[in-house]
């Protein structure tokens, strides 16, 4: 007999549990749903597929069909429940989904419109990601699991579901199942008659909040309080007025589902929040403006977006405002008015007066707001004498030498399209980013890096590392150029009806769009070159890379650097150990009881006074650093949490680190 799941992963294990605990006469039709679920081969179910699934979730009910997945499908993600051999090829098969359960995951997951509620949504917009996780040599874990999970939110109608595709909208890189996100985002705004925009604004959910932030529950004797602010999303339990440091033994004992839906509310929240701030960064290069009324309630009214909308800076009918005290007011603290028929949109630093933008970093640090992204501290790029002596391209970026893998990942987050180069013989397009908005396409020009397979090179052939070149802009529906993966330079590849296009002149490419496609570009850099690891002093395999990580460790600082500068220069007197620290050109000077220390601010790598001599500290787990979270900047977390530790530098207890001191 056909088992309904294999045994062995921790999902199957809870559903084989969850169904032999059933009494006999309900137990009876579970094996016809799950073989019915096994013909789910297709790529999507037809009318007469869905027709007979109806048949057998009602054969089985439809709440013991939600209460088995809404408990089961969580916990995709964990590891197996027993462990398989290796085989030679194909990847880790623990880290992969059994192929029979993977099978009858998909019919499941194509059968959850039949009888979702909000709890089971949630559960199925975690199987989408947990089917993306990485798996080494192989890729997404199970991206037709994904796209399945995908297709189930497209077809429930609920606010939830929404929600979940608002959120993959945002977090999923993978390109196969962000298209099928996409698709189903248009699915769903064809129905409800309104844009893809307007549709993803009006997936934000309100999880309860009765008023921005805050949503209060009464249970028993005890209140809960879930608030959303700059910190996350917390629960908080008091009796009488009196907070509580947990959650009561009543509370857990007689409200165990109010608890549930309240801490699956706080990471829902969470996850939305994030989201929601990633989209907004994304949205500083559109021309996207909004009228007062629909941005009223949807942003900053919203009890949940207005979370994130009112830590940023907006143009209301031209005038800069952020929300406080109750109110939009400018700079100067003066309460701006929001008409229903004012034009709303994001404010950006380019083309804003010098005064302006620091009257606004002063602003935001007077009323101690924590932006969700950089806004009034973000990275302007204008065009330079050498880009105007170039004309067609830029050098500003060209001769680093990034981590591939690093690079890819952080180019798909930013939007970027690229692919992997692997050690073959074979070409690639450069890496791009389409902008329809404006009619254009940017590129930024890389190789691949390296000749000895297995040094320069995965086990699967992908080229560790990239050199990077110019970056051009381009007409949105130009001709590809392309170059060989190990280099050769690029050409423009077209067909008989094609003509080559050459790049546009910089001078004439929005100053908005070329700042932040250079913002975009030297955050690849700042993040993915080997300049930023401390442990490549020797420069890397042969010493090959010697003399660019000693350029990039200590040369001249890049405009994200500049900025942490200027920033540090606020922060530093606010610091416990202010006595310690000053601003030395390209470093932070740190003066500790053993020696004194240079931390260069691009790299956050060390040079030791009076002889410049090298330190190394390999970057562990949580820093001894104060809780700085600079719109995600991890080298401002690194610099900060090195100068911390070299402060009190007698208290170093490391033998590495100790032995470097003593020499």
């Amino acid at each position: 007999m056909t088992p309904e799941l294999n045994p062995g992963e921790a999902w199957s294990d809870a559903v084989l549990a969850r169904l032999d605990a059933l009494p006999p006469e309900r137990r009876e039709p579970w094996p016809a749903l799950m073989a019915f679920a096994r013909t789910a081969t297709a790529g999507k179910p037809t009318a007469k597929w869905l027709r007979d699934a109806g048949a057998h979730v009602k054969a089985v009910g439809a709440a013991p069909f939600r209460e088995v997945l809404t408990d089961a499908l969580p916990l995709l993600s964990r590891p197996r429940t027993f462990r398989l051999n290796p085989g030679q090829y194909g990847g880790d098969p623990n880290l992969l989904l059994d192929e029979f359960n993977a099978l009858s995951l998909k019919g499941l997951l194509w059968m959850v419109p039949l009888a979702a509620d909000d709890a089971l949504t949630r559960a199925v917009a975690g199987v989408a990601e947990a089917a993306l996780r990485k798996v080494p040599g192989v890729g997404p874990r199970a991206p037709k699991i994904a796209n399945a999970a995908v297709y189930a939110l497209s077809r429930t109608e609920s606010g939830a579901a929404l929600s979940a595709l608002a959120r993959l909208n945002t977090t999923v890189t993978f390109k196969g199942t962000l298209k099928e996100v996409r698709k189903a985002l248009d699915v769903v705004a064809a129905r409800l008659n309104v844009t893809p925009d307007e549709l993803l604004e009006l997936g934000t959910p309100t999880l309860g909040l009765g008023v921005v932030g805050e949503r209060v529950e009464v249970l028993g004797d005890v209140q809960v309080r879930l608030s959303v602010d700059a910190r996350g999303a917390h629960l908080e339990f008091s009796r009488a007025g009196k907070p509580l440091k947990s959650v009561p033994a009543a509370v857990k004992k007689d409200f165990a589902e109010d608890l549930k839906e309240l801490k699956a509310a706080q990471k829902e929240a969470e996850q939305v929040t994030a989201a929601l701030a990633q989209r907004l960064d994304a949205l500083m290069i559109e021309p996207r403006t909004w009228v007062g009324a629909a941005w009223l309630e949807r942003y900053l009214n919203h009890p949940l977006a207005g979370t994130v909308a009112r830590r940023l800076i907006w143009l209301v009918d031209g005038l800069p405002a952020l929300w406080a005290e109750g109110d939009l007011r400018d700079v100067q603290g003066e309460p701006v008015a929001v008409a229903l028929t004012s034009v709303v949109a994001l404010w950006h630093p380019i083309g804003r007066n010098v005064d302006e933008v620091l009257a606004w970093r002063a602003r935001l640090e007077a009323l101690d707001v924590r932006q969700p992204f950089k806004q009034a501290w973000r990275e302007v790029y204008v065009l330079t004498d050498a880009e105007r002596r170039t004309g067609t391209y830029s050098n500003r970026f060209a001769g680093h030498i990034l981590r591939q893998h690093q690079f890819h990942a952080l180019a798909a987050l930013r939007g970027w399209r690229n692919r992997l180069r692997l050690m073959v013989d074979d070409s690639y397009p450069p890496a791009m980013r389409d902008l329809p908005a404006y009619g254009l396409r940017a590129e930024y020009w890389i190789e691949g890096v390296g000749e000895d397979y297995g040094t320069d090179s995965t086990e699967s052939g992908a080229y560790l590392r990239l050199t990077t070149d110019q970056v051009r802009f381009y007409p949105l529906a130009a001709p590809e150029n392309h170059a060989h993966a190990g280099g050769g330079g690029y050409s423009m590849w077209v067909n008989q009806a094609q003509q080559p296009l050459n790049p546009l002149p910089l001078a004439d490419i929005p100053p908005l769009v070329l700042s932040e496609v250079l913002r975009d570009v030297d955050l690849f850099v700042g993040v993915a070159s080997v300049g930023n690891d401390p442990t490549w002093q020797d420069g890397g395999p042969g010493g090959r890379f010697r003399e660019y990580w000693q350029s990039y460790s200590f040369g001249e600082l890049n405009e994200t650097a500049r900025t942490r500068a200027a920033y540090l220069e606020r922060l530093i007197p606010r610091l416990k150990i202010r006595d310690r620290l000053s601003l030395d050109g390209r470093f932070l000077r740190v003066q500790g009881d053993r020696r004194a220390y240079r931390i260069h601010l691009g790299s956050s790598n060390i040079l030791m006074e009076p002889n410049d001599q090298y330190l190394c500290i390999i970057p562990g787990g949580k820093g001894s650093g104060p809780d700085v979270d600079f719109d995600g900047d991890r080298v401002l977390s690194l610099v900060l949490s090195k100068a911390f530790l070299l402060a009190d530098d007698t208290a170093i207890t490391d033998p590495v680190i100790l032995n470097q001191l003593a020499r």
